[in-house]
């Protein structure tokens, strides 16, 4: 197959993009480097990374932006951030991706657990992965010839190593990349993967 990684620059989608290139055909997208670029909050800049990319068999999305912050401090910016980026961003991805993707292909989005399991200061990242994910649970009820799905990571160690927490109960950006190969290569569509199901 052939199959688009947006973010592949990033901590989980080189870890997505190493291991489906085992099998597959990747292109590397980021926002500043990679085969192909692409601003994930501009719906532009999506239809003409597609329309350099051509038709492919996949679009995996590991990106997306938004703000942890305290409630009483996150401001109209950080959730117009979270809604045009890490939501609308993505949602266009199924929007104008589905004209580019081949028949029985899919595209795989990301969330998160905090739409589930919020946290202090989660406020705008968990409204934007909540409604990522019940946006493809609908979406799915209408898409016939492609699949669509979403995963929703735990916290990754490499991340929080990074940001100086403790990563004990983090999972690796390897093992994350478990659930976006189960989602690639197998026949679910509508439904949200959580990483800690498939380790």
């Amino acid at each position: 197959m052939k199959i688009l990684v947006i973010g592949a620059t990033g901590t989980i989608g080189k870890a997505v993009a190493d291991r489906l290139s085992n099998q597959h055909e990747v292109i590397a997208t980021g926002y500043r480097d990679g085969d192909v670029t692409v601003d994930l909050g501009n719906a532009e800049s999506i239809k003409a990374m597609f329309e350099k990319t051509g038709p492919v068999d996949a679009v995996v999305s590991t990106a997306g932006l938004a703000n942890f912050g305290p409630l009483s401090e996150q401001s109209d910016a950080d959730y117009t951030l979270a809604l045009n980026n890490k939501l609308m961003g993505q949602v266009n991805l199924i929007r104008i991706g589905r004209d580019f993707v081949t028949n029985h292909g899919s595209i795989t989005l990301t969330s998160g657990i905090l739409s589930r399991q919020p946290m202090p200061g989660s406020a705008s990242i968990s409204m934007a992965n909540g409604a990522l994910e019940s946006y493809v649970k609908a979406a799915a009820l209408e898409l016939e010839n492609i699949r669509v799905n979403v995963v929703a990571p735990a916290f990754v160690k490499e991340t929080m190593e990074m940001m100086g927490m403790d990563s004990t109960y983090g999972v690796s950006a390897v093992d994350t990349s478990i659930a976006y190969d189960v989602a690639v290569n197998g026949d679910m569509h509508g439904e949200t993967l959580d990483v800690t199901d498939y380790l």
